[in-house]
């Protein structure tokens, strides 16, 4: 399947935003922690956490995405990933804490590793 071909691009450009967000480690804390978003407006983890758990099924069935917003296995495969480290952080410490608070925690590392490897394929089918 191609990119052209996916119902929602634009939520898959969306898809490709928060998931840089959860990769650049110097992005969180200017952005979450500080306030400061290099293009204006706001961001916080919040937003991506939303968007994979609750306005798709991006964290339940990934592979029901297929189609949507995603263009194959692979890229399916690396979002579920993404959504596994996110849940190794939650189980462990909850869904209370700042944001500056999750991104120091040694877990969060699997996280940023995560959606590196999920950025990458997701550009790669650009």
């Amino acid at each position: 399947m191609k990119i052209s071909q996916l119902k929602y691009p634009e939520m898959r450009e969306e898809l490709i935003d928060y998931i840089h967000g959860l990769s650049d480690e110097k992005y969180q804390y200017q952005a979450w922690v500080e306030g400061i978003h290099p293009c204006g407006g706001y961001d916080a983890l919040d937003y991506a956490v939303h968007f994979l758990y609750d306005d798709t099924d991006l964290a339940d069935d990934h592979e029901s995405m297929n189609g949507w917003v995603l263009v194959g296995k692979n890229e399916s495969n690396v979002i579920a990933k993404v959504v596994s480290s996110l849940n190794v952080v939650f189980d462990k410490y909850g869904i209370e804490l700042s944001d500056k608070e999750y991104i120091v925690k040694e877990e969060w590392i699997g996280v940023i590793k995560a959606a590196k490897e999920a950025e990458k394929i997701l550009l790669s089918s650009e």
